[in-house]
Parts: structure tokens; sequence; C-alpha cells
């Protein structure tokens, strides 16, 4: 099979010929024909995340995807031969960026049934950082009011549609061209920031939670505009220690990443506020209840690109270069490749 791998830290992917994988007791063999192109894919690359998620070379790159079960594992009961199932993997497991992959059959859910599987494969990362973000660390509940910052990228897009669905008053951050595209997605308050004070145009609204997909200066302002007690939730860093606590680092990993986050942690306390950080784990659990809410109408993903597999390494390209409505995919169906949205 065709796959894209990283050979080393900080050099390009290279597609190559690998064996089909054969599945585990607990996992399936999916053939994927679709996988979502994500900011994490690049920071994995360069290795960002190689003290705290250390991998083996070659590593198959790729978080997220959509496909067909071709071949279930002994102890597995929940999927059958045929099925249509999405999720995402992790940063340690083998990749979805290849022609078949065996996934952990607890990080995947049925596809949802009103969306193509191309669709469906720009939905894990967006989704499971929405729901981790707002549902499982941020608590959001009626009547509270959520920044989410990037409102029309592939995270943000969905992001305000969920805030929405929890009864959240949604402000977001967008460029001049996409000011629209965020009121169609439900956001309350749209915040140009080529052009708007953040602090200025939230004055008077304190916020509950942001969601920052952002980071640097954005995430520090962000913290500016929340009342006493509210939280950041960053996705882009720095981590932080409860987060360091949680994966179980090593005493040494632990001292940096509380080095690394002192200058934010220590505004946040100066404000009265909260910074956490959020890396997303699979939960096919969640993605089954996304999987609902899509097919309910309640949330809908937005795709920018469609592109061949082939042309993955330029997917990644159009991802880093910015600018995008929704997500990029790349595909293994041909008929399905699409021009820019």
């Amino acid at each position: 099979m065709k796959a894209f791998v990283l050979e080393k830290y900080g050099s390009p992917l290279r597609q190559t010929e690998m064996p089909v994988p054969s599945p585990a007791p607990h996992e399936v063999l999916v053939r994927m024909v679709a996988s979502g192109i994500n900011h994490a894919d690049e920071r994995l690359r360069v290795g960002e995340f190689k003290a705290l998620f250390p991998v083996s070379f070659p590593k198959v790159m790729g978080g997220e995807f959509a496909g067909v079960v071709v071949e279930v594992g002994a102890a597995v009961t929940d999927f059958t031969v045929g099925e249509t199932v999405y999720g995402y993997v992790g940063l340690s497991a083998a990749g979805t960026l290849s022609e078949y992959l065996s996934v952990d059959a607890r990080a995947i859910a049925r596809a949802p049934e009103s969306l193509s599987l191309v669709e469906a494969a720009g939905l894990p990362v967006a989704a499971l950082t929405a729901w981790q973000a707002l549902v499982d660390m941020g608590h959001t509940t009626k009547g509270q009011t959520v920044l989410i910052h990037g409102g029309t990228g592939g995270v943000g897009s969905i992001a305000i549609q969920l805030a929405k669905r929890l009864g959240a008053t949604v402000a977001t951050t967008v460029s001049t061209k996409n000011i629209d595209a965020a009121r169609e997605l439900g956001a309350d308050i749209v915040i140009d920031y080529t052009r708007d004070d953040l602090v200025q145009r939230l004055d008077g609204t304190p916020v509950d939670l942001v969601l920052d997909t952002q980071g640097g200066t954005t995430l520090l302002t962000s913290l500016e505009v929340l009342r006493s007690g509210g939280t950041v939730i960053g996705v882009t860093g720095p981590p932080e220690p409860m987060f360091a606590r949680r994966i179980g680092v090593n005493p040494v990993v632990r001292l940096a990443i509380r080095a690394m986050s002192a200058r934010v942690r220590r505004r946040a306390r100066a404000l009265g506020v909260t910074y956490r950080f959020l890396l997303i784990a699979p939960d096919g659990a969640a993605m089954q209840k996304v999987a609902e809410l899509v097919d309910d109408r309640i949330l809908r993903p937005i795709i920018d690109r469609a592109r061949a597999f082939d042309e993955t390494q330029e997917a990644l390209d159009d991802v880093l270069a910015g600018g995008t409505r929704g997500k990029i995919v790349v595909t293994t169906d041909p008929k399905s490749v699409t021009a820019r949205g």
C-alpha cells in the first residue's frame, strides 16, 4: 500500500510502499477513503511533540480519517466488514495517511449517514477539539458567553455550531472576508481581527470561556476579556503543568513545561482567570455523539478542498499557508477531488 511517512524530525513527508497491516484483536483494518490535514501534522513533523510523545521512524503520518472496514480483530464486536467509519487515532499510533490502517476500535465510530466520506474525514480533529474543550473541559452551559478564535477555520467552524447547541452566546474572530460566513455558522458577535480591538469590542460582555486556536499575543489578549474565574483553553500551546501530570511525562519534561507556560499562568493568576492546554485524545464515544448531531443537522463540516492522496505534501502546504475556510482533506477516490472552495 502507499503511505506518507516521516523518516526523521524535520524531513519532508515521503510517499513509500508499505505492507498492509494486520489488525490486532482489538483493532479494525480500514481502507482509507479520505484523511484530514492539520497543523498538528506539521508540529509532529518538526519534532514539537517529541518530548511528550516519542515516535518510531519511519512514522506513518496523519491523525484523522474516514473509510470502510475491511477486516475486524478477534475481540471486536461493535463493527463489521463493510461499515463506513471515521475517527482520530492520536499522535503515537500508526497514522491515517495510508491506503489502509489498523486502528483501535475504541477510537472510531460509524460515519454520519448524511455525509460523504470526504466530508466525514474533515470532522474528527475539529469535532474532538470542540467537544473536549467546550464539553469535557469547559463544561459550557446555557447562558454563558464563549469566544472562539478563527471561527471559520476547521476547528472554529465546528466549535461555533457546538457552542450554540449548548446554549451559549458565541463571539468569534475572523478576517474581513469571512464575516458573513461566521454569522451563517451562528456567531452572535463577529470581530474582524484585522480591524477591531478585541478587548474594546468585548468591553461590557464578560466572557466565560475562550477557545484559543492561535497562541502568542492572541492568547495573552484573550486573558483580558474573561470574567473573573473564566478560562482560556489553548490548543496551540504552551502546555501547562496540569496537562503534564495528566499524560504522565517525566520530571525533567514537567519542569520544562512549567517554564514554558510560566508567563501565561502568571498573567492569568493576576487577572483571576485560568489557562488550560488541550491536546485532544481519541474518543470513539464522542465521535458517535458528533455523528448523531451531524445527522440531526445540528453540526455540519466545512470542507475547503479535497486533494488527491498523491498531493498530501501540497495539502499540508495549503494548511500552513492559511486563509482556508474549513478543512483540507486528501482522498484516495479520484472522483472526490475538488477545486478549492
